[in-house]
């Protein structure tokens, strides 16, 4: 299984965040931070708030904030909601399967399986356990 950049990124940004819960941060924050794309950053902090995993201010003094405790937010929920739109394979997309094995295909029940068990596995541990502390903080 492999996990979207977005996924990824959504996950160091909360990984920071609980490092400095009292912190609000900015995407351009964290973009410099990351070394990654500012723009993209700020989608994911979008989608992370869209999810009610962190609450944003604009303006001055503005920026994101963990909007529940570490502890709260379950690894697994996390992982579900940034990859809400991907598909492991073609056939659980019903709107864009071609797939010709899909009418008696004996693989999909076992992937779904093992997704839900992966989901359910990070599920076991939460952002707490994964708290980012930046050297000399």
């Amino acid at each position: 299984m492999r996990l979207t950049f977005f996924t990824d990124y959504g996950l160091r940004v909360l990984m920071r965040m609980a490092g400095t819960p009292d912190r609000a941060f900015t995407a351009a924050d964290l973009a410099a931070e990351f070394r990654i794309s500012r723009n993209h950053l700020a989608k994911v902090i979008s989608a992370l708030a869209a999810a009610g995993l962190l609450e944003t201010r604009r303006g001055g003094g503005g920026g994101a904030m963990l909007a529940r405790a570490p502890k709260d937010i379950r690894l697994g929920d996390v992982v579900a909601v940034l990859e809400a739109d991907q598909a492991l394979v073609e056939c659980f997309a019903s709107d864009t399967n071609t797939c010709t094995l899909t009418p008696h295909c004996r693989l999909k029940a076992r992937l779904a399986h093992a997704e839900a068990a992966f989901i359910d596995d990070l599920n076991r541990s939460t952002l707490a356990d994964c708290v980012y502390l930046p050297q000399g903080a």
